[in-house]
């Protein structure tokens, strides 16, 4: 049976309150330990940075597919996009990035909760999932930050 528009939205909520409450708990140390060295070479902070990214990126994605769009374009590049979008927030402080991050996943999670239940049918191009129904992206809004945050944890032991 298929996810209720609020469910999923509750999901999008305590998941971003897990993500956070996790961030509150590390050190200065934890901060720069490298995560990722395929490429992106990303530490702990710049896997914030690319929460704070790609929350905002799913809230155009989302709003798109709603007004009727495709969703992300087919040539999008995710990994190009990744790169540009983490080191722009190079300056940026860890409070700013939470709160970018934070009221994202609430604007996201906002909108989720107005939906309709077709509304989760709607379909639209995902730059990983590609073509996809609206309830599959949704819930990897989430699923994405556990991965993620599956990594980390594993280096933090």
């Amino acid at each position: 049976m298929a996810d209720t528009p609020m469910h999923l939205a509750e999901k999008l909520l305590a998941d971003g309150e897990k993500t956070l409450a996790f961030f509150e708990l590390l050190t200065e140390e934890q901060w720069r330990i490298e995560v990722y060295t395929d490429g992106m070479d990303w530490s702990v902070r710049e896997v914030l940075c690319h929460f704070a990214v790609t929350e905002t990126g799913f809230n155009r994605l989302l709003e798109n597919i709603l007004n009727g769009g495709e969703g992300s374009p087919e040539d999008f590049n995710i990994d190009v996009y990744n790169r540009k979008k983490v080191a722009q927030l190079e300056n940026a402080s860890l409070e700013d990035l939470k709160s970018t991050y934070n009221q994202a996943r609430l604007k996201n999670a906002d909108l989720v909760s107005q939906l309709q239940p077709e509304d989760l049918q709607r379909t639209g191009r995902h730059p990983f999932l590609g073509v996809a129904p609206l309830e599959d992206i949704i819930k990897l809004i989430y699923r994405h930050n556990q991965i993620h945050l599956r990594d980390v944890r594993k280096l933090l032991g």
